[in-house]
Formats: structure tokens, sequence, C-alpha cells
């Protein structure tokens, strides 16, 4: 089967309103026409109306970096799915190392995440990822188990392949260090065979990005690797070119 390569941009907490119409306005020409490869930008809640009536007729697509998985309710500084679907987003990443890491992500959270932004009509992205400690101690598989296994637990069948599943070694994030090409292949390989005991067909068409120091010079050679189907980037993707660099690496 042929998956379209999906390539996504995390801001992270990057960018003003001013910044990010002036990174879309030099994104546009670039890679504003790209038809062969999926381009999302993780932007945050602030820029959002701005980044989506920016990129309105284009193939960039607009993600939010997190959402909480009730309708409404009394959750102080929390964003629901209503109200980023009223923004005309086509999705959301949750579960990025940094969530896990500074604000207490658990997987029991995106157990109930990533079916409520199914049933929205977004799509999510899923991110899961091992530190360097636990690949040393070669607990990398078992960390991936559980949160690939839990953040798609309540997840149906036959939607598994609508999810986004972005393996970013925690170890390679910011910190210039990349998966080998064989390391990227290998572990992508494991994490599609994880959506593969609950459905082949799922996991022959899901797509899995990697993620963790994607540049231009190495995009080419970690997205043509079987398994890998597309790249979650991160500082990289402060820039419009270097952006753009990555998603023509895609296009290899």
């Amino acid at each position: 089967m042929s998956r379209t390569p999906f390539v996504a941009g995390n801001w992270k907490m990057h960018k003003t309103i001013a910044e990010a119409e002036e990174f879309i306005t030099g994104l546009l020409p670039l890679a504003g026409a790209v038809d062969d490869v999926q381009i999302g930008v993780c932007v945050p809640f602030t820029a959002i109306q701005a980044v989506v009536d920016s990129t309105r007729g284009s193939s960039i697509e607009v993600y939010a970096q997190n959402v909480h998985h009730e309708p409404s309710g009394a959750y102080t500084g929390e964003i629901s799915l209503a109200m980023l679907d009223e923004l005309e987003v086509h999705g959301v990443v949750v579960g990025h190392s940094e969530r896990r890491q500074y604000f207490n992500e658990t997987d029991e959270a995106l157990r109930a995440k990533v079916p409520a932004i199914l049933a929205a009509g977004l799509t999510p992205i899923l991110c899961c990822g091992e530190t360097d400690e636990q690949r040393e101690g070669d607990e990398t598989e078992a960390v991936l188990r559980t949160q690939v296994v839990e953040g798609l637990a309540d997840v149906a069948d036959e939607d598994l392949a609508k999810v986004t599943i972005a393996y970013e070694p925690i170890w390679a994030i910011g910190t210039g260090k990349v998966a080998t090409p064989e390391q990227a292949q290998e572990t992508c390989r494991y994490v599609r065979s994880l959506v593969a005991e609950r459905s082949a067909e799922a996991a022959e068409a899901i797509r899995i990005q990697y993620g963790g120091s994607v540049k231009p010079g190495n995009a080419a050679e970690l997205l043509a690797l079987p398994d890998v189907d597309g790249a979650l980037v991160g500082g990289a993707a402060l820039d419009p070119e270097s952006f753009a660099g990555i998603v023509e690496g895609a296009r290899a």
C-alpha cells in the first residue's frame, strides 16, 4: 500500500501571531502547492486563527498542540475540541514527550483524548518515544508498547488508520542526536507491529512519523525508510526554508 508522506512542524511555544504570519508568508511559495506530501504546522493556540486564515486555499494544514477530551467543563486553562473545530484546524498533536514530562500527561489521559479527537472529525498525531536511559536499558519496546497500546486502546479497529503515530526518541529531541536509519526503521517497524496486533489492514495503512533532530540534510534518507511515513519536526520547522527542505526530502 502506498502511504502519502506526512510532514508536520511542531512550533512548540514559539511564534507570536505576527511571527506566525511571517512564517506562512515565507512557506507558501515554497510548499503551498505541494500535493504529494501532506504538510501540517502545529501552532500555539493564540496563532491558530491567523494561521488558518493565512493558509486557506493552500495544501498546508493546521494542527493544535494539545486539547482536553471533555466537551466542556470546569477545566481552567484547557481547550475543547469544539473550540478547535470552530477554528477549522485539521487535527491535534498529543502525547509529546514534553507534555508527558513537564505537564504529567499520562497514557490514561491519551487513551481518552485520541478517540475524542477522532470523534470530532480531526486527525490525532499520537507521540511516543523512549529516553536515553530506557534505550540503554533495553526498555524501548516495553515503553513503546505501553504508550501505543494504551493510546489506541479505545479506538475502534476500523478507525486505527486515521491516527498518525509519531515516534520521537526523547534522546534525539533538540539534542542534535539523530537515530541511525537502522534504529529509526527498526523502531518504526516495531510500532507498526503493535498496530498489526489489532488489525493487519490498519497497520499497513497507518502512517508513522519519525521525529528528533530531523533536518533538510538527513530528511531524505530517513523518510525513504520502508516504515517511516513522514516526520514530526521541531527546531527545523521554525524556519520556512528549512521546513520546506524537509518537505522536499519527503518527495525524493
